[in-house]
């Protein structure tokens, strides 16, 4: 009896021991790539993007296209490269998705890119602009 009571309260305790990491760095799908020539070479199949939110060093992005499932898709977050430095640094970045699905559902997906190797020595936030979408958002590390 007394080792079920022991089990049980060893099992009750380690689970807060084993908490999931506040940064959610090791919770991203993809990494982003700096290329100057892939943010201009890159596919670029339609897509609408709907938000972007930054969550540790993860930017989600929630976007819409045309397909079947969206399962085939390949999606790719590609920084230019280029560093613009008129007060607040920024980097121009792009969402890339290759889509050869050739049906006419409105599919919605929400990905996840690991963001933390477009940090700039020397500041802690970096204004990020996505090519593909409206928003800019802002990025504090």
């Amino acid at each position: 009896m007394n080792y079920r009571i022991l089990v049980a309260f060893v099992l009750f305790f380690g689970s807060f021991a084993c908490s999931k990491n506040d940064d959610n760095t090791s919770d991203c799908q993809f990494t982003t790539i700096i290329s100057s020539d892939e943010y201009e070479n890159a596919p670029s199949g339609g897509l609408i993007i709907n938000n972007l939110e930054i969550n540790g060093s993860c930017l989600k992005i929630n976007f819409t296209s045309g397909g079947c499932n969206g399962d085939s898709w390949e999606l790719k977050l590609i920084d230019s490269g280029d560093i613009l430095k008129l007060g607040l640094p920024q980097r121009t970045l792009r969402l890339s998705l290759k889509n050869e699905e050739l049906c006419y559902a409105l599919i919605t997906k929400e990905v996840t890119f690991e963001i933390s190797n477009l940090r700039l020595e020397g500041s802690n936030k970096l204004q990020l602009n996505i090519k593909n979408s409206d928003d800019t958002i802002l990025y504090k590390y």
